[in-house]
């Protein structure tokens, strides 16, 4: 698996803490920003994420900001991308389960270090259970295909 990782100047320590998890889980990843603590705009950082996602370079993403709601916002809108926000465990692993979500949004000023690890490892180590759920995210993609 690969992962791209962004965050804006309200995710970066969340993104440091998931990129060692993701060294200690041997999962190659790209990081994609910010390195700074200066306001940034996080369109800038989720889209090309996204858009990665989108175009099969990486497998997953996740992005980070101080909600997660504007990550989450902006990353939605890239055609094929069903990014979940999760500030627990239990939406993480069935965002993965019923949604087959590519990308994971957590928001920093919300959830701690310790917490976001934990979210992070179950939605990356959580498979798709298809099924009646595969119905349901071929639905979305119909749509997609006929109005974006």
């Amino acid at each position: 698996m690969k992962v791209a990782i962004a965050s804006d100047h309200g995710g970066i320590h969340i993104r440091e803490e998931i990129k060692k998890l993701m060294d200690e889980m041997g999962i190659e990843y790209i990081d994609l920003g910010c390195e700074c603590e200066t306001s940034v705009d996080y369109p800038d950082y989720a889209i090309p994420v996204a858009e990665k996602v989108a175009n099969g370079e990486v497998d997953r993403g996740i992005l980070i900001c101080g909600t997660g709601i504007g990550m989450t916002i902006a990353a939605n809108k890239v055609k094929g991308i069903r990014c979940a926000l999760c500030h627990d465990v239990y939406s993480a692993k069935l965002t993965r389960q019923h949604n087959d979500s590519n990308i994971l949004a957590m928001g920093e000023r919300v959830i701690g270090p310790g917490l976001a690890r934990e979210i992070a490892k179950v939605w990356l180590t959580t498979e798709f259970e298809g099924g009646r759920h595969a119905r349901r995210v071929e639905k979305i993609t119909q749509y997609e295909n006929k109005h974006l």
